[in-house]
């Protein structure tokens, strides 16, 4: 009995088991950009803090702890009188945007024009305004045409911003 074989099996096996434990690395590795749910308790007090200020006559619905490009942000899910509203909260407790669902008759004339105009035959299945310095920066409708969804947004005055 040759022992080629026998090192070609092994050899064989070690590089299966090599692919194997390269997978399940890159299965199980954290990704840079990530989000995962959280419990108030794992937040830091400042944010803890913004949250309880914000749930005020809200209802919490969910907490999140997300990495983007390397900075950790926080994010609320509420139900505020009947709407959803999404806060992005910094790690230093700073609201960085919200998110909050509005009718499409809500939105400025020119918004709302555009937003018509370029879902064309779709329909519009909800719109959100977005909100950064304590101003609504943008409009982001999801539009559902021919099976497929897909985002418009725009700025206040109507123009096309890049989803």
């Amino acid at each position: 009995m040759s022992l080629i074989p026998v090192m070609n099996a092994r050899a064989g096996w070690a590089v299966a088991l090599s692919l194997v434990a390269c997978h399940l690395l890159a299965v199980t590795a954290p990704a840079q950009d990530s989000e995962r749910p959280v419990q108030m308790k794992d937040l830091p007090r400042a944010v803890r803090a913004t949250v309880g200020e914000l749930g005020r006559g809200a209802v919490v619905r969910g907490l999140s702890r997300e990495v983007d490009n390397g900075q950790t942000f926080y994010e609320v899910a509420l139900k505020v009188n009947g709407r959803n509203r999404d806060v992005l909260i910094d790690a230093a407790g700073g609201v960085v945007e919200i998110e909050e669902r509005v009718t499409l008759a809500e939105l400025p004339p020119a918004a709302m024009a555009e937003i018509v105009r370029r879902a064309g035959k779709g329909k519009v299945l909800l719109v959100e305004s977005i909100t950064r310095n304590n101003a609504i920066m943008a409009y982001e409708a999801h539009v559902k045409t021919a099976g497929k969804i897909s985002e418009i947004k725009v700025d206040p005055d109507g123009k096309p911003l890049a989803p």
